[in-house]
């Protein structure tokens, strides 16, 4: 299976840099609206769109930590609780039988 991934990250990162390699000229960017025009930035498209990739991936890759965080910490819990508990088996049964009773 961590093969699987390698290949898969692989994959994707070489289809990330050949997107950005493929999209290399300048685009403006308007930031911020100022007095004489706007605010802006000249940077390649594959770099922008990258950016703002990661600017949509980030919150969600950051709920996904915290509720595996807090599941993590709810399932230790109850483990813990669980290990606390001594079970109440019945007692084993006692035989009626003796060596003395075979002969």
């Amino acid at each position: 299976m961590r093969t699987v991934r390698t290949i898969f990250w692989v994959l994707i990162t070489a289809l990330l840099v050949a997107f950005i390699a493929m999209n290399w000229h300048n685009s403006d960017v308007n930031i911020w609206p100022q007095e004489g025009g706007y605010l802006h930035f000249s940077w390649p498209v594959g770099i922008i769109a990258f950016v703002f990739f990661l600017l949509g991936l980030t919150p969600m890759w950051l709920l996904h930590r915290i509720s595996r965080w807090s599941m993590r910490r709810k399932l230790d819990s109850a483990e813990r609780a669980l290990a606390s508990v001594k079970p109440s088996y019945p007692p084993p049964p006692t035989d009626s039988f003796s060596a003395t009773d075979d002969q």
